[in-house]
């Protein structure tokens, strides 16, 4: 056991750091409440409907700005999530109207971009690549004959992206070797989480109607960027996603 662990000054340095990033994170948790409190029906789009859905969103842009302050140091690494939540809470505000269904595919695939670069291609991870990519391409024929028009190639490309991502994220724990730290962890599950989310969704928008979708969607969808905006707060040098280890 690293004698940092059996320090008192150390555990209580950790404590504070908990409690430090717990207390940035109040807003967050707060403005999720708020959503599910007052579940604004689907049917009643509006611009207050949409300005408490991007509030979670917001509160998390506003986490790792406030974090960064803090440290002093606003990294590359900070400034790509921070980037892939706007267009996350742009795309959040888009799926508020149907017609803009398509426009908030496009937001969300530039997040993921966005992500993927934050993440790195170092390691590759070729089997974690394979069984996403299995996945994904499973996921797309099963759902292509629900599919039409844009809709079409939309899925399919969005398919490509937040598999991308998760790959990029997964690739960085590495279990055997006990190279992975708490920000690739977090990253990791967020990913995940982000996933499922949009599976729901797809499921229940194309094929056919799931119990309590909503709910399944926007909690997993808010843990996922939770769990990836927390991922900047590891003890790392800049840009350490791109560090092969």
């Amino acid at each position: 056991m690293d004698i940092l662990e059996t320090n008192p000054r150390y555990k209580k340095s950790s404590l504070g750091t908990v409690r430090n990033t717990v207390s940035k994170l109040l807003p967050f948790f707060m403005s999720c409440c708020v959503y599910f409190v007052l579940w604004i029906p689907l049917s009643e789009p509006s611009p207050f409907s949409a300005f408490i859905k991007c509030l979670p969103i917001i509160s998390l842009e506003f986490f790792i700005v406030v974090h960064s302050i803090s440290q002093k140091n606003f990294s590359s690494y900070a400034r790509k999530i921070f980037v892939g939540l706007i267009f996350s809470g742009l795309g959040d505000m888009c799926l508020i109207w149907p017609e803009y269904f398509l426009h908030g595919m496009v937001m969300f695939g530039l997040a993921h971009l966005t992500y993927i670069f934050a993440f790195g291609f170092r390691p590759l991870r070729k089997r974690i690549f394979i069984v996403l990519a299995l996945f994904c391409v499973t996921f797309y024929v099963v759902a292509l004959p629900y599919l039409n028009g844009p809709f079409v190639y939309m899925v399919g490309g969005y398919s490509v992206l937040i598999g991308t991502m998760a790959w990029r994220a997964l690739a960085k724990v590495s279990l055997a070797s006990y190279n992975f730290s708490w920000a690739h962890i977090s990253a990791a599950v967020g990913s995940i989480d982000f996933m499922i989310s949009d599976c729901v969704l797809a499921i229940d928008k194309f094929c056919f109607p799931i119990s309590n979708a909503r709910t399944i969607v926007m909690g997993t969808y808010y843990s996922a960027q939770l769990l990836i905006a927390l991922s900047v707060t590891g003890y790392s040098q800049d840009d350490f996603m791109w560090k092969s280890k």
